[in-house]
């Protein structure tokens, strides 16, 4: 079973999921036009199989495609993963330091 991942603007969240279970999700805020990343969490029974990367990625991808503005990391996950994949960073809303 793949996972996927949807975007949740409701609750304003990316949201991984296995079939019909939740299993992780990545939090933002709205300020000023720029969606903050403040949280990411995938479900312990699933850690340690590249799912948070899967959920960054394809929530990235989604904002990109879909031109729905500059991210900024504030989770050190997201950070660490915009550090990791240059591709993404044309996505930041001003330079990591």
């Amino acid at each position: 079973m793949d996972p996927h991942v949807l975007h949740n603007t409701d609750l304003n969240r990316y949201e991984l999921w296995l079939g019909e279970e939740k299993i992780g999700h990545a939090d933002y805020e709205v300020i000023d036009g720029v969606m903050h990343f403040t949280h990411t969490e995938v479900d312990p029974a699933h850690q340690g199989k590249n799912y948070a990367a899967i959920l960054m990625r394809e929530a990235f991808n989604d904002i990109g495609e879909k031109n729905l503005g500059k991210v900024w990391p504030v989770c050190p996950y997201v950070v660490k993963y915009m550090q990791r994949h240059p591709e993404t960073q044309e996505l930041l809303s001003k330079p990591l330091d």
